[in-house]
């Protein structure tokens, strides 16, 4: 795992509930996922206002997937029926809020739209610069 981009802290300050237990895993895997999302992206890393942005788009990382019961690995898609034997699955019920792909990453609505208003996705250009 790469840099966390977002720590305990910040996370309970923005989402404003009580941190699960496994939050810094979660950090840690939506941290390494807004990075792959921006390899190819450019910005100023050291702006403070970038820095507000990952932050941002971090907690709604992983606020999506405790909302939709993802770990950051799983979809968190569940099977409507299924049935062992002789073999039958049902559809699957999809999250309320679909991901949004970027440089093959599934970002979190929210953390979508953080990164696209800043101006920080790839093939954008932020007003800063």
């Amino acid at each position: 795992m790469g840099r966390m981009l977002a720590t305990v802290e910040q996370y309970v300050a923005r989402c404003g509930q009580p941190a699960p237990a496994e939050v810094e895993v979660l950090l840690a895997r939506a941290s390494d996922d807004i990075t792959a999302a921006l390899i190819t992206a450019v910005y100023d890393p050291a702006a403070g206002d970038v820095a507000e942005v990952l932050v941002e788009a971090v907690c709604a990382q992983v606020e999506f997937w405790l909302a939709t019961g993802s770990d950051g690995i799983t979809t968190g898609e569940a099977w409507d029926a299924v049935s062992i034997g002789p073999v039958s699955l049902s559809g699957r019920s999809a999250p309320a809020a679909s991901p949004v792909l970027v440089a093959r990453v599934e970002l979190a609505p929210r953390a979508y739209r953080a990164l696209h208003l800043a101006g920080l996705l790839p093939g954008e250009v932020s007003e800063a610069w």
